[in-house]
């Protein structure tokens, strides 16, 4: 048999929850939900899971630690979970999970009532183009279309920042928007961009001016590096003959 085909438990996500998550989320959500149906962990009238997220990763290994976290940080900035913290211990600081199911209800309900509103408009449209003619449809109204679809996306915002930051001119095209959109659909925000730039304009002054040219460009930032680059730990450098006390040089 194929080993890249079904031999052991899969995990399981319905599409219709990826569309209203995404479909990172909409796994761990749903596995968290499997956990929660199996637990005996009840406080104040609600079962509970808890796990550290090395553990997690376990049942995610197709994920690096940091995907993982990012994904279950935004459920729960989204209120699909709701944590707390029971442990016997003060000093634990190990998180304790429950799912929202009324916030993923009214998530559901909303999608259902979106879905409802685009067929009654795409309908209303269908019935003008009997009467109207159609407009030309052009590259320039097909990229129009792209970028309403993206909205949510901190183009701006993030270009802004890397100029701010780098002392650069970069323009918000369709080039570094590409670029930027890439990295947002696996599931990386407008902090996860800054803390980029941030690593590597630091890097950039630890090193020289061709390092900064070569790197300080959304063609390297935001490419297939994107994750290296955030989890990179990077110190100011210190000149020599210079010590520094509480943050204050002399």
């Amino acid at each position: 048999m194929n080993n890249l085909l079904i031999s052991e438990p899969p995990l399981q996500v319905l599409p219709s929850l990826a569309k209203i998550v995404g479909l990172n989320e909409a796994i761990v959500l749903q596995q968290f939900h499997y956990w929660l149906e199996r637990s005996n962990n009840t406080r104040d009238g609600y079962r509970w899971i808890y796990n550290s997220y090395s553990k997690w990763n376990e049942q995610f290994p197709f994920w690096s630690n940091a995907t993982l976290r990012r994904t279950i940080n935004n459920l729960e900035k989204q209120g699909f979970f709701i944590t707390a913290n029971y442990n016997k211990a003060g000093f634990d600081k190990t998180k304790w999970y429950r799912i929202d199911y009324e916030r993923v209800s009214k998530a559901s309900a909303q999608n259902e009532q979106t879905s409802c509103s685009k067929c009654a408009s795409a309908s209303a449209q269908n019935e003008q183009t009997n009467t109207n003619r159609l407009p030309e449809i052009t590259t320039e109204t097909n990229n129009n279309t792209s970028d309403n679809k993206s909205d949510h996306i901190q183009y701006k915002q993030i270009i802004d920042y890397l100029n701010e930051k780098a002392g650069k001119h970069f323009r918000n095209v369709e080039s570094n928007k590409k670029l930027i959109r890439a990295r947002w659909h696996e599931g990386y925000r407008l902090d996860d961009f800054k803390k980029v730039i941030d690593n590597k304009v630091l890097d950039a002054n630890n090193a020289n001016s061709f390092f900064t040219d070569k790197y300080l460009q959304p063609s390297t930032l935001f490419g297939n590096k994107f994750d290296q680059y955030l989890n990179q730990q990077i110190k100011p450098k210190v000149e020599k003959g210079t010590k520094s006390y509480g943050g204050v040089e002399f």
